[in-house]
């Protein structure tokens, strides 16, 4: 008898159909799903993009209904990070057909490993805050 046991992927800390658990976020992703994204993108590459012009580019392909196809590519990175299932169905399928549930299950689980998307990127959670310059003694 030949068992083989995968090790199972790390589970998302919530289910895609939970958005209505944190009520700001789920009103902010109905009405301005770019806002959302935004937060997420910027979080994801580390700051080395903004919000807004995250949030800009996702507001531009909304027009053309491509806005899907730009934030699979972010939850896939999403998952990459932190080791997470494709679960429910692909990330471009999810995002295809159920988008702003998909954009508030990814800023839950930034939040619940430690990231405050609406803040923006501060760096890694429980980093030390950054150290300030003592005052100059000469000016």
């Amino acid at each position: 008898m030949n068992t083989h046991h995968r090790p199972q992927e790390p589970k998302w800390s919530a289910d895609l159909f939970e958005c209505g658990e944190d009520v700001p976020t789920c009103c902010m992703t109905c009405f301005l799903p770019c806002v959302t994204f935004g937060q997420i993108a910027e979080v994801l590459d580390e700051g080395k993009t903004s919000c807004v012009g995250q949030g800009f580019a996702y507001g531009l392909l909304m027009i053309i209904q491509c806005h899907w196809l730009y934030s699979c590519v972010y939850r896939e990175k999403l998952r990459q990070k932190f080791g997470l299932s494709s679960d429910p169905c692909a990330d471009c399928c999810t995002h295809c057909c159920c988008e702003p549930c998909a954009l508030c299950q990814e800023h839950a689980e930034l939040k619940h490993r430690g990231f405050n998307p609406s803040k923006g990127w501060i760096g890694p959670p429980n980093a030390p805050p950054p150290t300030q310059m003592p005052p100059s003694m000469f000016k």
